[in-house]
């Protein structure tokens, strides 16, 4: 299983690398067909998963990658409320196909997978977001492994016992600790190239801490979905991690934060 988890891992920084790097209409493309399957792994637990509720979940997603790549609708709310109502039209003539949350399940899963994750993307586009877009991956991925390595040496007080029972005080500390650090060394290693002074790069690390603190809510919300509805792993797409949202829950969170903090705190 470790040997198996180790090289889904490195394949999927490899892709990650490449889809990044790259940037523009190919990590927009990406990003919506990543979200697509999140969706779908979400849907499945309300076994809505290829019906008209979820059909009109994963058109909506294609409407709004659309609109950030040619800013076609004048207010994002038309979007929202169209969803809402359509939802609603396949409600009502439908009745009594569909449950009440089977309807707020499409609903959310467009906010919660899709449009969240666009940030990776929107982060990627900002002026100096070849470089700032990593801080994603290094205050969830890497506040992820640095709260795994100290909670196993000296963790002691658990944090949502009831929810994840493996995770401790001790451990988040270390990753909120770790991730910073990581950006730090990071930003070091960059600063030339991203033309930064030495204030950007604490405010880089200050932004990792913040960005570290939310993707545990992440990881803990994709945790609690789960055990509300009996299942261990979103999907089976990513071996030995699980589904997109598996390995995704924390970037969901993570990405619309780097990316509104950045926007407003980094001026390169």
């Amino acid at each position: 299983m470790f040997k198996t988890r180790l090289l889904s891992g490195i394949v999927l920084v490899i892709a990650a690398l490449v889809l990044i790097i790259t940037g523009g209409d190919v990590l927009l493309v990406s990003t919506l067909l990543i979200s697509w399957i999140g969706m779908f792994e979400l849907y499945r637990i309300f076994h809505i998963e290829k019906s008209a509720p979820s059909i009109v979940g994963y058109a909506t997603a294609a409407v709004y990658y659309a609109n950030l790549r040619f800013g076609f609708l004048p207010d994002l709310m038309m979007l929202v409320l169209g969803l809402l109502i359509v939802l609603m039209f396949v409600y009502v003539f439908t009745y009594p196909k569909y449950q009440t949350e089977q309807l707020l399940a499409a609903f959310f899963g467009v906010f919660y997978v899709a449009v969240m994750l666009s940030y990776v993307y929107q982060t990627r586009m900002l002026g100096a977001g070849t470089y700032i877009v990593w801080l994603i991956f290094l205050c969830s991925w890497g506040c992820d492994t640095c709260a795994y390595c100290v909670g196993m040496l000296i963790g002691k007080h658990k944090m949502t016992p009831k929810l994840s029972p493996k995770k401790s005080v001790e451990g988040a500390v270390g990753g909120v600790i770790g991730a910073a650090l990581l950006t730090v060394i990071y930003g070091m290693v960059f600063r030339g190239a991203m033309g930064s002074e030495m204030s950007h790069v604490w405010i880089m690390a200050a932004i990792s801490a913040a960005g570290a603190l939310v993707s545990m809510v992440g990881d803990l919300t994709a945790s609690a979905i789960k055990r509300n509805y009996g299942i261990k792993d979103y999907g089976k797409l990513i071996p030995g991690h699980g589904g997109i949202l598996d390995r995704f829950d924390s970037v969901i969170f993570t990405a619309p934060l780097i990316y509104f903090l950045a926007a407003n705190l980094i001026v390169l």
